[in-house]
């Protein structure tokens, strides 16, 4: 379950690294004026759009839980209980992933 962990740390933070870029072309409607802006977020009401943002919260969770696992591995003393603590990164990155996916 480690190297799990490990891999889906890192793959999430390159998505969040590609997808970064992509913030700020859409940052930059905003300059362009309103209506360069609400043409934006008129196509972000598409609902492949809206999976896509879920998706990118559940990775921003995934990343979060993963990181908060590994400074617990790096600074908590060792126990065995330091095994399960992938799967509770997993669950809490699930959970807010849900509750961003049902609150849309």
């Amino acid at each position: 379950m480690g190297k799990l962990a490990v891999l889906l740390h890192r793959v999430s933070g390159l998505a969040l690294a590609l997808f970064l870029p992509l913030h700020f072309w859409a940052l930059g409607h905003a300059l362009q004026g309103t209506a360069s802006l609400e043409a934006f977020l008129a196509w972000t009401a598409h609902p492949l759009v809206k999976f896509a943002e879920w998706g990118l919260v559940l990775l921003l969770a995934a990343h979060l839980a993963g990181g908060l696992r590994i400074m617990a591995l790096e600074f908590l003393p060792w126990r065995d209980w330091h095994k399960s603590l992938a799967a509770v990164a997993a669950g809490a990155s699930l959970a807010a992933g849900l509750a961003f996916a049902l609150a849309l």
